[in-house]
């Protein structure tokens, strides 16, 4: 890509590819979700991770699960989207391991023995991560109490951990939820990248492709994070556009004139 090269850029760090190729930057906000998660972890409870899209929630999910040892733990990652009872309990037998066979009672009850398993004989307790959760139906939320409610009231022999939009935090906090609620063992929610963050957040990446921080000026930078909400996806969506239209302008300096036309031709607002 030609803007990539006139702005002294090996590759363009604000696209999904790109971002593999550099070390993430790691925010407040990751830092701190994986700290929630990692006592969810060591005290087996049940936790909420929320996030509004693209403040990098699932990043951080599959960051600590990647790093989580299999030797102290079996790891379980689901990403839902809307499904019936009967498709939640096969994809969660699917993950155990157990035959998803019967009818829904047959297969809670597997379910249930599969996680005692883990816990008593291979030493290894559960933690299963359902992302995406704010599509859960009432249905499914009303059995994963029942789930919570096995031999688990005199101790906690797995870890669960919902994650999803901040539409979950509704859900749960709904009278017909309070048994899942009161067991919540701890909750975070992304609030964004800081001012100072979203500086550094743009300059990481910039110099991690090998660019040079005077490629965009100060204000521009400010002016992107607060356009953006601080959101990280959004910033990338707008800084890749910059590029290009600062290319078409033959602007060595991306400025706050670029960042708006860049910001109003990708209609974030």
């Amino acid at each position: 890509m030609q803007f990539t090269s006139f702005y002294g850029l090996a590759f363009n760090p604000f696209t999904k590819e790109g971002a593999g190729k550099e070390q993430p930057y790691e925010s407040r906000d990751f830092k701190s979700a994986k700290d929630v998660l990692k006592y969810l972890v060591d005290a087996k409870g049940i936790g909420t991770v929320t996030a509004e899209p693209g403040m990098g929630k699932t990043y951080a999910l599959h960051r600590f699960m990647n790093e989580l040892s299999d030797n102290t733990a079996t790891k379980r990652y689901i990403g839902l989207s809307t499904v019936t009872v009967g498709d939640f309990y096969t994809q969660l037998c699917d993950e155990l391991g157990v035959e998803a066979k019967g009818g829904k009672s047959r297969r809670f009850n597997a379910i249930q023995d599969q996680i005692l398993y883990l816990y008593n004989e291979k030493k290894k307790p559960l933690v299963l991560v359902i992302d995406e959760a704010q599509y859960l139906n009432q249905s499914i939320l009303n059995d994963l109490k029942m789930l919570m409610n096995f031999v688990y009231d005199s101790f906690n022999c797995f870890t669960f951990i919902l994650c999803g939009e901040p539409a979950l935090n509704a859900t749960m906090s709904r009278r017909i939820n309070d048994a899942l609620y009161q067991r919540l063992t701890a909750h975070y929610e992304f609030s964004g990248l800081s001012d100072e963050e979203g500086i550094e957040y743009i300059k990481h990446k910039i110099s991690g492709a090998g660019g040079s921080e005077s490629i965009i000026e100060g204000t521009a930078i400010v002016t992107i994070n607060t356009l953006c909400e601080h959101n990280p996806r959004k910033i990338d969506l707008v800084m890749d556009n910059a590029l290009k239209v600062g290319y078409l302008q033959r602007a060595e300096t991306i400025n706050n004139d670029i960042v708006m036309a860049a910001f109003n031709e990708r209609k974030l607002s």
